[in-house]
């Protein structure tokens, strides 16, 4: 990977994380104060939805200092290594998290008239998609590990052919 398209991905990385912490920070609190504003029969749902919300962040932040960690590992020339699973895992267990919160946000929210029946359903499509995501990351750790054996196979092969020669 050249060093534009590392720093290109740093860039991006660096204002995606900025903007999920003003969102965490600031939008929150604004969230908070409008939710405030419930119908009696809604006020229960208040905490629910801002757990979420913060979680959602949270897991959306963790996945990008784990991209972070695994473009690093790539510039030095070390993802195709056993250390960059730990990584890859944790982006699937947060991606599997923020599917399961938005999940719950969608259970939360189904029962009664407040929100619109297409706003669940486009909930659960997103559900759907964030978990497609994590099948992807899946696959895509799967080729990893296929990698990771053709780079230890590769390297007893010239450890054998330097003791040869």
């Amino acid at each position: 990977m050249g060093k534009m398209t590392v720093l290109a991905l740093r860039a991006v990385l660096v204002v995606l994380l900025a903007g999920s912490v003003f969102v965490q920070t600031v939008m929150v609190a604004l969230l908070a104060n409008d939710l405030e504003d419930l119908d009696g029969d809604l006020a229960h749902l208040r905490t629910p939805i801002l757990v979420i919300t913060v979680l959602g962040l949270l897991t959306v932040q963790v996945t990008l200092v784990s991209v972070w960690r695994l473009v690093t590992m790539v510039r030095r020339g070390t993802v195709f290594s056993h250390g960059a699973f730990r990584y890859v895992h944790i982006v699937i267990g947060a991606l599997v998290a923020a599917a399961l919160l938005l999940f719950t946000l969608g259970v939360l929210l189904a029962p009664g008239e407040a929100v619109p029946p297409g706003i669940v359903l486009l909930m659960g499509g997103g559900v759907l998609a964030i978990l497609g995501v994590a099948l992807i990351v899946l696959v895509l750790r799967m080729l990893l590990a296929q990698a990771v054996a053709r780079d230890v196979e590769a390297a007893q092969m010239k450890a054998e052919l330097d003791e040869v020669i």
